[in-house]
């Protein structure tokens, strides 16, 4: 049973990737302080802060809603993954060090999710 939202699996991971996101995009040029680095943090942010709203939110809907915001910033992320590299901000291993970390965040909150959908997942201490 979960008693904080910081003992669920999905949601540290989905820490981890924030953290992994804000130390990649310190190395990025100054020009993309306002753009692909800015937006990049925010939606990495946006993923853990989502479930953690979300993780307290009583009905399933509502919960899912959250959950699926998180997902989409996830989403967002894989793009600025790419982008990331294929402009060369990152290098090879930076890049993979990203995406695995991505998809092991969207793996383990999909698997949430699907709990949450099917009243499987660990219940809330209220």
């Amino acid at each position: 049973m979960t008693v904080r939202f910081e003992d669920i699996i999905a949601w540290q991971k989905a820490y981890k990737f924030a953290l992994a996101t804000y130390k990649a995009t310190e190395a990025f040029p100054e020009s993309e302080r306002f753009g692909l680095c800015s937006q990049f943090q925010r939606a990495a942010v946006s993923v853990p802060a989502n479930i953690a709203e979300g993780y307290k939110k009583i009905s399933k809907a509502d919960k899912l809603r959250f959950f699926n915001i998180a997902q989409g910033s996830l989403e967002e992320c894989r793009c600025y993954v790419h982008l990331s590299k294929d402009l060369g901000y990152v290098n090879s291993e930076t890049y993979n060090t990203l995406y695995s970390s991505l998809e092991e965040a969207s793996k383990f909150l999909n698997a949430y999710c699907r709990g949450v959908v099917n009243n499987t997942h660990p219940t809330d201490s209220l």
